[in-house]
């Protein structure tokens, strides 16, 4: 069983597919339907995802669903929610019974921990792209650092919990990894962008300041794409855009950073160019020296 919060709630267990069927080529289905339609129990299931293997308070639950307004009611619709949940993984094919159901979403004093295997749940695999990502920076290695950080955005099928009514609890974690997406996209065009991928990448950059129309780092990049592309009065151009959005919204100007890139590309600087990977540039050196 498998469990998804990079944008839908989502919820797939293998073990529907028959041995037959696998083989003829069907992957596994998606019984996200067997969950429960109910909003609040879609937001508690949530809730212990975002935490799974954790134990999650009695207290914070009432405050995820219901805010400082909760009901008398509260702490017992928690439990009756919980038995929902519970009654909705026993149906399910790799839980298979109540008393597994009660294994999977154990109760703890005053709280609950939700159990995901290693790998059901795709945080799990976020993890695992960063910490490669995190390698891969350690050795100057752009061409690892970038594939890393792509498998890493393409895990995301949208906003996170995007299908999920959201308290105080679920609004903080979303605004964290939605935060996280948008660093990851950083780092990976920039090294995208080291690797010498502008001409592939003009496209994407394109769309994402239209997106984004104040994002300083995104116009940055998309006006050095354009740049390396011989396009040096389209990446002026956005760069005068991008001072318009500012000043009429925000009432300021671009950044010291962006404003030294606007010189660089009037006046060509080399710095701008694309340089080989830094082992590379080594084994230059030391050939040029003998």
């Amino acid at each position: 069983m498998e469990f998804g919060v990079l944008g839908p709630l989502s919820v797939t267990d293998s073990t529907v597919i028959s041995p037959a069927r696998a083989a003829a080529g069907e992957g596994p289905r998606d019984i996200g339907g067997r969950l429960p339609s109910a909003p609040k129990t879609r937001q508690l299931l949530a809730l212990l995802l975002l935490h799974a293997g954790d134990q999650v308070s009695l207290d914070t639950c009432v405050q995820e669903l219901w805010g400082d307004d909760s009901p008398r009611s509260a702490v017992q619709s928690v439990h009756t929610r919980v038995f929902q949940l519970r009654r909705a993984l026993a149906a399910w094919p790799s839980v298979g019974s109540a008393e597994a159901a009660k294994r999977v979403l154990e109760t703890r004093y005053q709280g609950y921990v939700l159990r995901v295997r290693q790998g059901g749940l795709d945080l799990h695999a976020l993890e695992g792209h960063l910490a490669e990502a995190r390698r891969a920076q350690a050795f100057d290695d752009d061409m690892l650092l970038a594939t890393s950080l792509r498998s890493a955005l393409g895990l995301w099928r949208g906003r996170t919990l995007v299908d999920v009514q959201a308290g105080p609890h679920i609004q903080a974690q979303v605004a964290r990894l939605e935060g996280m997406r948008m660093t990851v996209l950083e780092q990976c065009l920039d090294a995208e962008l080291r690797l010498g991928l502008h001409h592939q990448l003009l496209s994407e950059l394109g769309l994402l300041v239209s997106r984004y129309p104040m994002h300083e780092n995104l116009h940055a990049q998309y006006m050095i794409a354009l740049y390396r592309c011989g396009r040096t009065a389209h990446a002026l151009e956005v760069f005068h855009l991008l001072s318009r959005h500012l000043a009429d919204e925000l009432g300021i100007e671009p950044s010291h950073k962006l404003r030294k890139l606007q010189t660089a590309v009037l006046t060509e600087n080399a710095e701008l160019d694309v340089r080989p990977p830094q082992n590379l540039r080594l084994s230059l050196d030391l050939v040029a020296s003998r």
